[in-house]
């Protein structure tokens, strides 16, 4: 709304503000404490650090820098696995159930009929996934298997479970469009990281705070409560 005024009537109103603005500041300057003085140098401190930060962020995100970090990050394809469970609450009901599938049994069917979770309804089957995302003692018994095969019973904390692996296919990577913001973002920040340890591994520091008690910290806010 400003912008859309004459330039003349903008210029006064902006220079009518730091008029009064830089009165008001000198009119306070006599009665400025410890906290007011503190305040304006944490102020100052914080704005010149992002001042810094804002010129190694910008520079460290280029076309080579982001093609390198999405090839380094997505150059090995994750494996997906597809399997289905018949999940009891025995280690002697899995054994009789694995008896019975050996024999012949469908194993979605009898995933309908026995299995305890949720999954029971669509013949125990998990859909895909990866690593990390089953309790471990499932996912190293999917890992071990072969497509097609079902599993010795597995325990977990949730049961025991019959394991059937029925399909394996390598992940499709997304494209450099799709991720480019959140590979964007980690250069920025691995290139922050960087320049801070730099700069302060350089610098001479002194640290008299170190002696100090932190539980200060406790009484400044009960001070300000």
């Amino acid at each position: 709304q400003y912008q859309q005024l004459p330039n003349d009537v903008l210029f006064k109103g902006i220079l009518e503000q730091l008029v009064q603005q830089t009165v008001l500041a000198q009119s306070a300057e006599p009665d400025m404490t410890l906290q007011d003085r503190l305040a304006i140098e944490n102020d100052t401190r914080g704005y010149l650090s992002g001042v810094a930060l804002a010129g190694v962020a910008a520079g460290a995100v280029t076309d080579e820098a982001l093609q390198k970090a999405y090839e380094a990050k997505y150059s090995e394809q994750k494996k997906e696995y597809s399997a289905a469970h018949i999940l009891v609450p025995t280690l002697e009901e899995s054994q009789k159930l694995k008896a019975e599938i050996d024999a012949g049994a469908d194993f979605a069917e009898m995933a309908r009929a026995h299995s305890s979770d949720g999954a029971a309804a669509s013949g125990g089957d998990l859909g895909w996934f990866s690593e990390g995302m089953m309790v471990k003692p499932f996912q190293d018994a999917v890992f071990a298997m072969e497509v097609g095969e079902v599993s010795e019973p597995v325990q977990t904390q949730f049961g025991w479970h019959l394991i059937q692996l029925k399909e394996t296919r390598l992940a499709a990577a997304p494209s450099l469009d799709e991720v480019r913001d959140e590979i964007a973002s980690e250069i920025e920040q691995a290139a922050i990281e960087a320049h801070i340890n730099a700069v302060v591994s350089s610098a001479k520091v002194d640290r008299p705070g170190d002696a100090m008690n932190p539980d200060i910290l406790g009484a400044v806010t009960a001070l300000d409560k």
